[in-house]
C-alpha cells in the first residue's frame, strides 16, 4: 500500500464516506443505523471540527468524525467517536492511524474526553480503541434493537492527558 494520508474531510468526500458507511451498516456490527442519511442530516449530527478521512493516493479508505454528547455547555469537551474503514482496508492498521489522528485533532480543539459505543461482536473496533488508549467503562445491556434484535453496547472512554487535566 502506498503512503497513507490523513486529512480533513470535505463535503465533496461524502459519496466515498457514505459508501464506506454503507459497508459498515451491512456488517450488522457497526451501528444501529440501517440506512445512510443525506449529507445534510449527517452534517448536522456531527461536529464541524475533527472530521477526517484516510486516503491511499486519492482513494478514501476510511473516515472518522465526532458528535457532541450533549448540548449542555458543561459537556462541551466531551465527544462521541464514529470511525469506519472500507471493507477492503480493514485489518491493515488504518483504523489505528485514523483514530490516533482524531485524538490529536480533538485535543487541539480542547476536547478532553472521547467516548465510543461498540457492539461486543465488533472485535476489530474494540482492539483499535484499546490500542490507542481507550478503556472499557461498562456495558449497556439490551440498549437498543437492530432489525428487531436487542443489542448490547460496550462503552469506551479516553480521557486526554493534556486537556482538562487541571
Amino acid at each position: 500500500m502506498a503512503k497513507l494520508t490523513i486529512r480533513p474531510m470535505l463535503a465533496t468526500d461524502w459519496e466515498s464516506v457514505a459508501d464506506i458507511y454503507a459497508e459498515g451498516i451491512a456488517t450488522g456490527v457497526a451501528t444501529f443505523e440501517t440506512e445512510i442519511p443525506s449529507y445534510e442530516v449527517w452534517d448536522r449530527a456531527h461536529m464541524e471540527i475533527c472530521r477526517l478521512v484516510a486516503l491511499n493516493e486519492s482513494k478514501i479508505l476510511g473516515w472518522a468524525a465526532l458528535s457532541p454528547v450533549s448540548s449542555r455547555c458543561v459537556y462541551g469537551g466531551v465527544a462521541e467517536v464514529s470511525i469506519y474503514i472500507s471493507q477492503s482496508s480493514r485489518g491493515k492498521g488504518i483504523g489505528k492511524q485514523l483514530l490516533s489522528h482524531l485524538i490529536q485533532a480533538s485535543e487541539k480543539e480542547g476536547i478532553w474526553t472521547l467516548q465510543s459505543g461498540v457492539f461486543p461482536t465488533n472485535i476489530g473496533s474494540i482492539k483499535v480503541h484499546k490500542a490507542v488508549g481507550f478503556r472499557q467503562i461498562g456495558v449497556r445491556e439490551r440498549v437498543g434493537k437492530l432489525k428487531g434484535i436487542w443489542m448490547d453496547n460496550v462503552l469506551f472512554e479516553r480521557r486526554s492527558k493534556v486537556i482538562g487535566v487541571d
